[in-house]
């Protein structure tokens, strides 16, 4: 069962957040707030809060254990940004961007197989043309030479008259 919770609106940046909630993507609960607890971030203390109201509604309105919970998924998503501006040098003005952020975390009492590694563009477009086509296409496959044996012996003889009718 899939389990929600989200904060939206916290005043931070979404790219500060993220660092840490891609570090407890795929832990299980107990881990993820011992880790956020030990982060020294504003964005552990958020994330902290967001995972902690999550456990809460998969005990209460789930009756799910905390303890075979698992992060499925920690995001971090941008929210609107507050613009303000400071007075400059000859009277112009510099933009300041106050930016929120909203997290979504999603926790699941389903043990799931890691994927793999996501794979860089370079190696996604590879597998992609692979697939497609079947790889590079390949050289055919060089024929091997084998000396063949005299198919009788009669041929030996001639050969050595030939040679021995040269040397005369």
């Amino acid at each position: 069962m899939l389990v929600r919770s989200t904060t939206k609106y916290a005043r931070i940046s979404p790219k500060k957040a993220r660092d840490v909630a891609r570090e407890i993507q795929g832990l299980p609960v107990s881990v993820a707030l011992d880790a956020l607890t030990y982060t020294p971030r504003k964005s552990a203390y958020l994330i902290g809060k967001t995972l902690k109201s999550a456990v809460a509604n998969a005990e209460n309105n789930h009756e799910l254990s905390a303890d075979e919970l698992i992060v499925k998924e920690a995001v971090v998503g941008d929210g609107p940004t507050l613009k303000r501006f400071k007075p400059r040098a000859r009277g112009s003005a510099g933009a300041i961007r106050k930016r929120t952020s909203h997290i979504f975390i999603t926790l699941t009492d389903e043990f799931e197989e890691p994927e793999e590694k996501q794979r860089s563009g370079k190696a996604k477009k590879r597998d992609t043309i692979k697939s497609l086509f079947g790889g590079k296409p390949k050289a055919a496959p060089k024929e091997e030479v084998v000396d063949e044996e005299p198919a009788s012996e009669s041929e030996e003889p001639v050969a050595e008259e030939v040679a021995e009718g040269s040397a005369e």
